[in-house]
């Protein structure tokens, strides 16, 4: 491997950890643990309420692990699980109104720090590191093994 190559593969996975690590240092006034306002932003950033499966794929853990994730958001009042129309064994996410408010202020916040993070870049400079992160993300989805 070149060391090229090596500063790559090193970024890949510190970039996404100093971004969440800057994230969760800022929403912490919120109350809620990284985990926790990973899944409130994804549904505010959805617009609309999800399929259980689907948000624990944007959040990037395992369904069951989400679901106790899940368990304590609803105690406290942020969301609800309904019943989805073509599967009822299916669950769609929702949140609550006040969650509603909530996630309006969590994605400022999370949307001042995209524009502080990625404000130095020109257009073409993200053109091309949309590009480059899209191939890195292809080429992986493609090396994954069938049900995995």
């Amino acid at each position: 491997m070149s060391q090229s190559h090596q500063e790559v593969a090193e970024l890949l996975g510190a970039v996404p950890k100093a971004w969440r690590a800057l994230l969760d240092q800022r929403l912490r006034p919120y109350g809620f643990s990284q985990a926790t306002w990973q899944v409130l932003l994804k549904l505010g950033r959805a617009g609309e309420p999800l399929l259980q499966n689907e948000l624990a794929g944007r959040v990037g853990i395992e369904p069951a692990s989400l679901v106790r994730l899940l368990d304590v958001l609803q105690a406290d009042g942020w969301i609800v699980r309904q019943p989805d129309e073509q599967d009822r064994r299916a669950k769609r996410i929702c949140l609550t109104a006040k969650a509603q408010q909530l996630s309006g202020e969590l994605l400022q916040v999370a949307d001042a720090l995209k524009a502080e993070l990625l404000g130095g870049l020109d257009a073409q400079e993200l053109q091309i590191c949309i590009k480059v992160l899209a191939q890195i993300r292809a080429a992986a989805e493609q090396a994954q093994e069938p049900g995995a």
